[in-house]
């Protein structure tokens, strides 16, 4: 018996055996140009069996590529592209840089901490009130996303003062001043109110109600003209 795991390993199993068998017959033609034409139509043929690469801009590239691949690397053609190289294939990419800090407040993520640091390095002015005023609504949005209850304008600037290490003193007329709508951002979801959540309902039963009068009477009309049999 002819079995999967007694044959040779698909290089690029998505292209599947008949094309690697295809690649493996061009690579003992002897006459290079014959190669070249025959290669032409098998990578036609990757490009029928794998119509999701069209759809990016260097699709055939990606194509002449796989062809050395699953060549594995040792079809000499004339490619229209580089041919690349095993050593390019195999090598690792460059570790991004990650930052280890801990984060001061979990809930509101990384990305608010650095914000607060980039603020926190700023002269005090009012282009530095500003940003803490839009820092804080943020900041508000975010508290709610977990926390479904209300969150006072308080708390927000005592945190954005704890996590700035008390490098971000929020000015007087910030603390006077709301820093959100609270009929807005105190509601965990986007909510109707209640007058058009009641209308909401009740244009919802006005439909329910004419459904069912519809029903009935296509129901008694159907039984007006049905007759039984004698």
């Amino acid at each position: 018996m002819d079995y999967n795991t007694q044959r040779k390993k698909l290089l690029m199993p998505e292209y599947g055996r008949n094309v690697q068998r295809m690649i493996e017959q061009v690579m003992q033609i002897p006459d290079k140009e014959k190669r070249n034409e025959q290669i032409r139509a098998v990578v036609s043929v990757m490009g029928i069996l794998n119509p999701q690469l069209r759809d990016l801009s260097d699709f055939k590239h990606k194509l002449w590529d796989h062809v050395q691949i699953i060549s594995d690397f040792q079809l000499d053609i004339d490619s229209p592209y580089p041919l690349p190289t095993r050593e390019v294939l195999q090598r690792k990419p460059q570790p991004l840089p990650l930052q280890n800090e801990p984060l001061k407040e979990m809930h509101y993520g990384r990305n608010i901490q650095n914000m607060i640091t980039a603020i926190a390095a700023q002269e005090d002015g009012e282009e530095k009130t500003a940003k803490v005023r839009s820092l804080a609504h943020y900041m508000r949005q975010q508290y709610l996303i977990w926390n479904k209850d209300t969150v006072s304008d308080e708390l927000i600037f005592r945190d954005i003062v704890r996590m700035s290490d008390g490098k971000i003193q929020i000015p007087e007329d910030l603390r006077l001043n709301q820093i959100s709508d609270k009929e807005t951002f105190n509601k965990p979801t986007l909510m109707l109110n209640t007058g058009e959540a009641v209308a909401k309902k009740n244009n919802q039963n006005n439909r329910n109600k004419k459904g069912n009068q519809q029903n009935n009477k296509s129901a008694k009309n159907n039984k007006k003209r049905w007759k039984p049999n004698k």
